[in-house]
């Protein structure tokens, strides 16, 4: 099972011997657009299409790894230091109280869903931002190899790569990382043009 959340439009979807069974978006069962909130009502869904209980999952992947992404925020405020202060100050303040103890969290939510998860809990796994995203494109995609180009605002490092997919394998060749990005300049001038980040970049497009 995979799960995005925490961040805009949480979801989950269930594979089984590499078939899609189930996949939905947490906004779909609270008509909250772009819910942010843990997707209880999206895993349990998933779930119920399977037929199968929490704890029979082999493995639960979130989408990023929240230490990496930690590493970078230290950095670039220590770079700009003492700039920035208000802002490093309610970043930390998130940060404590939610983002550096996620693993803790997100294996409170699933004990949400199923008390017996803390016998399992070791099978909550962490994948790389841009592994997640090129995963998503290349194993639905009917190509046994293929070039992948994955260009965001930011994952932990890592704003645009490039990677080869082949087989049930995925290499990256080339990244640019932070604060270099095609897609947080995006954002900037979604921002600008008096749109809402993280949801309006498609009007903006349009």
């Amino acid at each position: 099972m995979g799960i995005s959340a925490l961040y805009h439009d949480s979801a989950a979807c269930l594979i089984r011997d590499g078939e899609i069974i189930a996949a939905a978006q947490e906004e779909r069962f609270t008509r909250k657009k772009h819910d942010a909130k843990f997707p209880l009502h999206a895993i349990r869904y998933c779930l119920q299409e399977a037929g199968i209980r929490l704890e029979e999952v082999d493995a639960v992947t979130f989408y990023e790894k929240p230490f990496l992404k930690f590493d970078r925020l230290i950095e670039t405020y220590l770079a700009y230091a003492p700039r920035g202060v208000t802002s490093f100050v309610s970043a930390m303040t998130v940060w404590l109280k939610e983002k550096f103890l996620q693993k803790k969290l997100i294996n409170d939510y699933l004990r949400e869903i199923s008390p017996d998860w803390k016998k399992h809990q070791s099978k909550l796994l962490f994948s790389e931002h841009h592994l997640s995203h090129a995963a998503s494109a290349y194993f639905p995609s009917p190509f046994d190899e293929a070039m992948i180009l994955t260009m965001d605002g930011v994952g932990e490092w890592t704003t645009t790569s490039v990677a080869l997919g082949k087989g049930n394998n995925i290499e990256f060749k080339k990244e640019i990382k932070f604060p270099h990005s095609l897609g947080l300049l995006y954002s900037a001038f979604t921002y600008y043009t008096g749109f809402k980040v993280n949801s309006g970049e498609y009007k903006v497009m349009g």
